[in-house]
């Protein structure tokens, strides 16, 4: 650590005394020194671009919610409507039954169907003939 000078006093050593070593180590911490900053740079550019992707995705997502809003009231309007069609579709069939009833039932009802089956195929031969 302290040289030897010729009088057997000793002193301070120079720095170019171990100056190989010293720029063998200089370089080997300059090297990584900047290997660790390369290395802080892409992982700044790797989470700036995950922080984006994370914006976007949070946008997305906030869009796929409006939408999903607007098509859960839709569907609960189409299904309000169907049990209002439903139930006056309800009340016609009861009110027809009630009326077929009244009217002698199923049998007037062929006997109806038969006949305009016989006129149909008399309209027919005249037309032909």
């Amino acid at each position: 650590m302290f040289g030897n000078d010729k009088k057997g006093n000793y002193g301070p050593l120079s720095l170019h005394d171990y100056s190989d070593d010293s720029d063998d180590e200089n370089d080997f911490v300059s090297e990584q020194i900047r290997n660790q900053r390369q290395q802080l740079k892409q992982q700044d550019e790797g989470l700036d671009m995950l922080s984006k992707s994370a914006d976007r995705l949070g946008a997305l997502s906030l869009g796929i919610s409006e939408e999903l809003g607007h098509q859960n009231k839709m569907l609960d309007e189409m299904e309000n409507d169907l049990d209002k069609t439903t139930q006056r579709l309800d009340f016609v069939t009861q009110k027809t039954k009630e009326m077929i009833k009244r009217s002698g039932g199923k049998q007037n009802f062929l006997i109806i169907v038969a006949l305009i089956v016989v006129a149909f195929i008399l309209i027919l031969l005249i037309l032909y003939t």
